[in-house]
């Protein structure tokens, strides 16, 4: 009893359910080991013992939590409405933007005669509100009793599309275009979203996460396992945008490097060669090595001291990093042991021993900002209502920039993963390290609250993937299987309130991946704070009914909904059941191929079936272009704020960008977009193909823009 009151009171634990009538343990040891990863020694009974009293006396004796939230024109939150009667407090707000002092502070008085506060009805008359922002709080009650604490104030809900809209999804990588040097880049993305904006009326291109990778040999391709979330990777710069580009002097050198970044776009794009991100990240750094010593106009050097400025620390440590990287390899536990704490003495050093590499990667992500900065322009000058739809990776690689520069907020020796499910009997290990909650509840949330403002400054929109993780997170031991694993929770109400103040302030939608298993309330939760969550065609059915497919009228308004992900079959692939005979030959089924076959087709008619019902297959079954059709006049009829286009869907690709369980088995992340028959299309082709032109319909009519017409139908391609 003891270990589980311990483990109670700091969020962990001791049992789960992957069913609704199925509960399971957790074992002790795991128990024991996520609790000594929060700092809480529960390795004896007599440590349990102590551990207990201290967590209990000090819950008893606190007058505030860490982090207080208050939702703006909402009651008081319990730790607030339950301060004892004539406490005092006071609210230092946060200066904004361009302040040049900071503001007075606020000061209130809980009324001296005990009473009862209404958490149905609006705040006390003793509560002032302060400003939407991250607020100092302290409270002094009889008794000497004092307490400091962060508060948050936000809006009640986050921002929305003002209208029902469609957009494409995209891997960036995979997009190339003829400018491209052998993998997308952020020039890409400016011109789809320029293009399907002005072209197809669409309303955002969400991309996968633009994080920075951990450099090797080979560069883990994941975009989900990045050294750092809160700096893009400057892999995806279009070299020759820089304006500085234009004043290298070795012009023979650039010349050199864009001919070998022909020969390798030639040979993904014409041979059928996968990308090769780390060819193309060594003969972009040799260009920019060229262009970071083109002096800088005194505009530029202007703005690009600003962007220091306002990144701060973060940056010179990723910068730092990036560095030391070079030197010692990018496993930082591994290089010499004054290096492995960034603020120890011979970081410091380091740091001015490698100023000039330091300022090299600081510029690079200046210039990637840029570049994040115009492609977004991009698509609000082509009339999206939404624009670029970044992503927000679950967590970082344990080797990279973010583990190194912010060791005291992550958990030790701890993984983020899944408990096994129906899918998975064995779990998953995503070898993440988590944050610890109580780290972020005692910093006020700012690593995330910065990571967020990074992340949204030039966004449109953010999907969060696994949106779940900000209720709870599956904490899998090092050295233990993913099944002996556990739930550690997080204060959601706090990481709620933060992502819809940061996202208010940026005025951008909140996208959520909640598939999966769910916990119950989870989604509500996500709903009332006006975060979209993410519904798939084929997963929606009446699971609590007779399983068939959901009608479109019963599913949920707030979402993205959309035929399938990166981690999902392409429609085609899964309306020819393509996506099965693959995973037979990578050996992932569980059960003999004619079964699963046999499977999967039924699946696939009663959708096709239900689809035809509606009158939204008049071609008939059997032709597969148009049973993809189909299925977008199906996410037409649902009341989804926002429907998303898989790019590789409008040619009719059939390979999958990613198949989870598979390392060098199948080529993950490194695939361009293609046709039926596995050839690459450039971005010109895509945008020409009439396979997009005749699916794109279903949306509404193109609008030709001049210097482009629908080829006559001599002239199109299949």
């Amino acid at each position: 009893m003891g270990l589980s009151r311990l483990a109670a009171l700091h969020g962990v634990a001791t049992s789960f359910s992957p069913s609704p009538d199925v509960t399971v343990p957790v074992p002790d040891g795991t128990v024991t080991a996520v609790l000594a990863a929060l700092g809480v020694d529960a390795a004896t009974p007599a440590e349990i013992g102590r551990s207990l009293a201290a967590a209990e006396s000090a819950a008893a004796s606190r007058l505030l939590p860490p982090t207080v939230v208050v939702w703006s024109g909402e009651p008081l939150p319990a730790a607030l409405a339950a301060l004892p009667p004539g406490a005092d407090l006071t609210v230092e707000p946060e200066s904004g933007p361009g302040a040049t002092e900071p503001p007075p502070p606020l000061r209130m008085r809980v009324p001296g005669t005990p009473g009862t506060v209404s958490q149905d009805g609006p705040a006390p008359s003793w509560w002032t509100e302060p400003p939407l922002g991250v607020h100092r709080l302290t409270a002094r009650a009889a008794g000497h009793r004092y307490a400091a604490a962060t508060l948050v104030v936000a809006p009640d809900r986050v921002p929305r599309p003002a209208a029902r809209t469609h957009g494409f999804l995209v891997q960036l990588y995979s997009l190339l275009s003829r400018r491209s040097w052998g993998m997308g880049d952020l020039g890409d993305l400016a011109d789809l979203a320029a293009w399907a904006g002005r072209t197809l009326g669409s309303g955002f291109v969400q991309v996968n996460p633009l994080h920075a990778a951990v450099p090797g040999a080979p560069t883990d391709p994941s975009p989900y396992r990045p050294s750092s979330r809160r700096f893009p990777d400057p892999v995806h710069l279009r070299v020759e945008s820089i304006p500085e580009y234009g004043h290298v002097p070795d012009r023979a050198a650039l010349e050199d490097l864009r001919q070998d970044a022909a020969s390798l776009a030639e040979a993904v794009l014409g041979k059928g060669a996968l990308i090769d991100r780390d060819a193309v990240w060594e003969l972009k750094r040799q260009a920019l090595e060229h262009v970071v010593r083109v002096p800088l106009t005194p505009g530029r050097r202007a703005a690009y001291c600003d962007f220091l400025a306002g990144q701060g620390r973060a940056l010179e440590d990723h910068a730092l990093w990036c560095a030391l990287a070079e030197v010692h390899g990018p496993h930082w536990r591994g290089w010499p042991a004054g290096l492995r704490d960034p603020r120890s003495p011979q970081s410091a050093r380091a740091r001015s021993e490698l100023m000039d590499r330091v300022d090299f990667h600081c510029r690079l992500a200046w210039l990637a900002d840029e570049q994040l900065a115009a492609a977004q322009a991009a698509a609000r000058d082509a009339g999206m209502a939404v624009g670029i739809v970044h992503d927000l990776a679950v967590g970082v690689h344990p080797d990279g920039a973010d583990a190194w520069a912010q060791q005291d907020a992550f958990a030790r020796g701890m993984s983020v993963g899944a408990p096994p499910d129906a899918f998975n009997a064995h779990g998953q290990d995503w070898g993440l390290p988590p944050w610890r909650p109580d780290a972020l509840a005692a910093s006020g949330y700012a690593p995330y609250r910065d990571l967020l403002r990074g992340l949204l400054v030039h966004a449109g929109a953010l999907r969060i993937d696994h949106v779940m993780g900000l209720f709870r997170l599956w904490w899998v031991p090092e050295g233990r299987p993913p099944t002996e694993g556990t739930y550690v929770s997080q204060d959601a109400e706090a990481m709620l309130a933060v992502l819809v103040l940061e996202a208010h302030r940026a005025g951008a939608v909140v996208v959520g991946e909640d598939l999966g298993t769910v916990e119950p309330g989870v989604r509500e939760a996500l709903a009332r704070r006006g975060v979209l969550g993410t519904s798939v065609l084929w997963f929606e059915r009446d699971w609590d009914g007779d399983r068939r497919p959901l009608p479109p009228e019963r599913w949920r308004r707030d979402c993205v909904a959309t035929a399938t992900t990166h981690d999902l079959p392409s429609t085609a692939a899964r309306l020819t059941g393509d996506h099965v005979t693959l995973r037979h030959r990578l050996g992932l089924l569980g059960r003999p191929l004619d079964e699963e076959l046999a499977e999967d087709v039924a699946g696939t008619s009663e959708w096709l079936a239900h689809l035809a019902a509606l009158r939204l297959l008049p071609e008939g079954e059997g032709d597969e272009e148009a049973a993809v059709r189909a299925v977008h006049r199906f996410l037409l009829r649902t009341p989804a704020l926002m429907t998303g286009v898989w790019l590789p869907d409008t040619v009719g690709d059939r390979r999958p960008q990613n198949i989870p369980g598979t390392w060098d088995q199948y080529p993950n992340w490194r695939l361009p977009v293609a046709g039926p028959d596995g050839h690459p299309l450039t971005l010109e082709e895509i945008a020409l193909s009439p396979r997009l032109r005749r699916l794109m319909e279903v949306f509404g009519p193109p609008r030709d823009t001049p210097g482009e017409r629908t080829p006559p139908p001599a002239a199109r391609r299949p």
